[in-house]
């Protein structure tokens, strides 16, 4: 599955919409149901209003009624792998806290690493209570 996810979010990447920072990216998760959901990077003049591949990705598996998200593949055109922003760790916790991620970049290197080590102490729903 890793291989499949990494593909995908290879294959996104080329839809990126990243003219103000150059830095494409292509994100796939792999939803509860089975199905591999994919996104890219979309940049926006309003800088604030940028939304990376990792969120594009979950959002549109939400919608298609995914509930729970186990693993999440990042892709990029820098020479080594790079990984999620903070605003993507919190959102990825939201769905997987014990999600596989990897990351990958231009050589055939890639990065497998835990959700939690990426994002430790994090901010839950517990701390609402």
């Amino acid at each position: 599955m890793k291989k499949e996810l990494i593909d995908a979010a290879r294959d996104v990447m080329q839809f990126s919409h990243s003219p103000y920072s150059l830095f494409r990216v292509g994100a796939a998760v792999l939803g509860d149901d089975g199905k591999v959901y994919t996104g890219t990077n979309v940049e926006n003049a309003s800088y604030g209003l940028s939304i990376c591949a990792e969120r594009a990705a979950v959002l549109k598996a939400i919608a298609n009624g995914v509930k729970s998200i186990s693993a999440c593949a990042v892709t990029t055109d820098t020479a080594k792998p790079a990984a999620p922003c903070g605003a993507c760790r919190q959102v990825l916790l939201e769905f997987g806290p014990n999600m596989d991620i990897y990351l990958s970049g231009k050589s055939s290197d890639i990065v497998d690493v835990n959700l939690s080590d990426l994002l430790p102490m994090p901010f839950t729903s517990s701390e609402l209570e």
